[in-house]
């Protein structure tokens, strides 16, 4: 295999001693808004090492995340995207690779500080070769006002019975139940659907069987869970297809909502304003396995087309040591290095949340590897049919044949499902 990356120390010292006279200017193009962070703390670490690189962190002007992928694809037909990218995992950032947009980092040097699932996400399908830097997994759950549950009399809830109990009494007492809403889509999928599903569907040996064909989507666990997120829809207030994410993230801020359907990107947003709590997804009944979504959600790749290809290298290099891991995941709390180096984690919500691999089974989103490479687009089906079942317009088995339909219609492994499921169903002796 062609070795794109690996920088013999000789070459280091030479790509070093090339920025000794003349300053070098770095862009990093990220769709993440975490400006500060990176300005202040992450950059000026590097910048101890390479003091003559100069390097801009570069988010959405108006922190519209939504927007990152057009205005991207903008700058690379103008050819003014930055040095380094952010990467999303699995099928968006393969698509860039396959374009010739990232350089290969198979065998970059500190490639191997990072384990073979945390790899995973950025592979080819073969698993041969690397095209970004893991970064950073998220955790799914629920954050909760201390205050309130205290108010109201209640105790973090374990079990669905104990979940909708609070909710009622939150509602009963006048507080917001759950503070969240439809408007922007994404987050009825992403901290609804994703966020329970996988105690449904039981992680990821659900989610393998769904990409195998062996599980369909319009079966029993993915029914039930949209019927958990029509009976969110009761406790989610007035108007709340009008609510934004930021307009659901100023309700919990402001001490008005009891519950907070969350990931642990959201930890800073109400650091030093809420006092906060966080659980997992509750299961059926105490002592049942517990499942959570751990999703691989950020790494970082070389744009092919770099006019500091050198010293994009040198920053990504950099990107794998220990110092770089430890101050991703403390300064931007809430999202948890892919590392394998050993630090300590600071923020107790982020300590709580990193706990339950210790005790429950992860899984990453189950629309983002392979299942949403076609038309219909399975990650936008989601969204959809989570909006209009918790709005009333689909019902749930409604949502879930839809999400089959759409599946089936481009991909093979489903496509055989529905034959399977047919030969399955003419050898079943009729009911008497």
């Amino acid at each position: 295999m062609k070795n794109t990356f690996l920088l013999p120390l000789a070459a280091v010292a030479l790509a070093v001693s090339s920025f000794a006279n003349a300053q070098t200017t770095l862009v990093i193009d990220s769709w993440r808004s975490d400006d500060k962070v990176w300005n202040e703390k992450i950059i000026p670490a590097f910048n101890k090492h390479y003091p003559n690189i100069k390097v801009e962190y570069r988010s959405p002007p108006d922190m519209d995340a939504s927007k990152w992928n057009d205005d991207m694809e903008k700058r690379f037909a103008q050819g003014t995207a930055g040095d380094l990218i952010a990467c999303r995992p699995f099928d968006g950032s393969l698509g860039l690779f396959q374009r010739g947009l990232l350089k290969e980092v198979t065998e970059m040097e500190g490639m191997e500080n990072f384990p073979s699932f945390a790899q995973a996400p950025w592979q080819t399908d073969s698993g041969a070769q690397t095209f970004c830097l893991p970064m950073a997994s998220v955790i799914h759950g629920f954050f909760y006002n201390k205050d309130i549950f205290k108010d109201i009399g209640v105790n973090e809830p374990v079990t669905k019975a104990d979940f909708y109990w609070v909710l009622e009494k939150a509602k009963r007492q006048g507080y917001l139940p759950l503070a969240m809403g439809t408007k922007d889509k994404w987050e009825s999928a992403t901290m609804g659907f994703q966020n329970i599903g996988p105690t449904y569907w039981k992680g990821e040996d659900g989610r393998e069987a769904l990409v195998k064909g062996s599980e369909r989507i319009d079966s029993e666990p993915y029914r039930q869970t949209f019927r958990e997120l029509k009976k969110w829809a009761n406790y989610m207030g007035d108007d709340f297809d009008q609510r934004s994410y930021a307009d659901a993230g100023s309700l919990f801020s402001d001490g008005k909502a009891a519950i907070y359907p969350a990931g642990s990107w959201d930890i800073m947003t109400f650091k030093g304003k809420v006092n906060m709590g966080v659980f997992p997804p509750p299961v059926e009944k105490k002592g049942d396995a517990c499942y959570f979504t751990d999703h691989t959600d950020l790494g970082m790749g070389v744009y092919s087309h770099s006019k500091n290809p050198e010293a994009a290298d040198l920053f990504l290099k950099w990107m794998t040591t220990a110092e770089f891991a430890e101050l991703l995941t403390n300064e931007i709390s809430g999202f948890f290095s892919l590392s394998n180096h050993f630090f300590e984690v600071n923020d107790p919500i982020a300590q709580e949340m990193m706990s339950w691999r210790d005790t429950c089974d992860s899984t990453i989103r189950n629309t983002a590897q392979v299942l949403s490479r076609g038309e219909p687009n399975l990650e936008l089906e989601v969204w959809e049919t989570s909006v209009s079942v918790m709005a009333g317009q689909l019902s749930p088995s409604q949502a879930a044949s839809q999400l089959q339909k759409g599946l089936e219609s481009w991909y093979q492994p489903q496509k055989e499902s529905l034959s399977n499921a047919s030969a399955m169903m003419l050898q079943c002796p009729p009911v008497k």
